[in-house]
Order: structure tokens, then sequence, then C-alpha cells
């Protein structure tokens, strides 16, 4: 199991990714939203924002508002952002959870 720092560092390492790829992350898709990533193992979450291809204002704890909310293990986390996790598997295999509008899901879907 990671823990809560590994968690924290590799939302980081994402956000520094998609920063520095935001302009390619744009032309795939345009967000502006609220963004809550629960680790269900930890009993924990994080949230921040998805603006002009970017992951903005990281931060410790839950957004109850968040309208997009990631669920999933820690281990799962770190495997999804180093890129060995394949999302569409791991969200048939009920290994994470993504509750979003449906338009929205189809807009992120480019992303994954």
């Amino acid at each position: 199991m990671a823990t809560v720092d590994e968690c924290r560092q590799a939302l980081h390492d994402l956000a520094a990714r998609m920063d520095a790829n935001a302009d390619k992350v744009r032309k795939q898709v345009d967000l502006e939203r609220t963004l809550a990533c629960r680790i269900t193992d930890l009993g924990t979450a994080f949230h921040g924002r998805l603006t002009g291809g970017r992951l903005v204002e990281l931060a410790d704890g839950d957004d109850p508002k968040a309208k997009i909310a990631l669920s999933t293990t820690s281990d799962d986390l770190i495997s999804l952002v180093r890129g060995e996790l394949d999302v569409p598997k791991a969200l048939a295999s009920r290994q994470m959870s993504i509750n979003a509008n449906p338009f929205d899901l189809l807009k992120l879907r480019k992303m994954l």
C-alpha cells in the first residue's frame, strides 16, 4: 500500500506532465471542472481543478461538490500515474471508478 505522501507526489507529477503538455491536452479536451481523487484504502482524498489542459490547485482533502470524482486505491493511483494501469480495464474491473456527467466522461475518454 502506498502512503499519502506517495499519492500526493504522484498527483503532483501528473500535474507537472499535464502542464508540460497543456497545449496538446487542451486540443484533445478542454475541460473546466473541479476534480476530487478519493483514495479508498487510505481514507483520504485530494482535490484540484482541470483547466486549460492543466491540473491546478491540488490540495489535500475531499471536495464533495467536485464535478469529476475518481475513486481508487493508493497502489492503483500510483500505477495509473506511471502509465502501468490500463484505465478502461481498471474501470471495467472496478479497480477505479469515475463519477462525472456523461458529457464530461466522453471528453475525459480522449485524455485516457
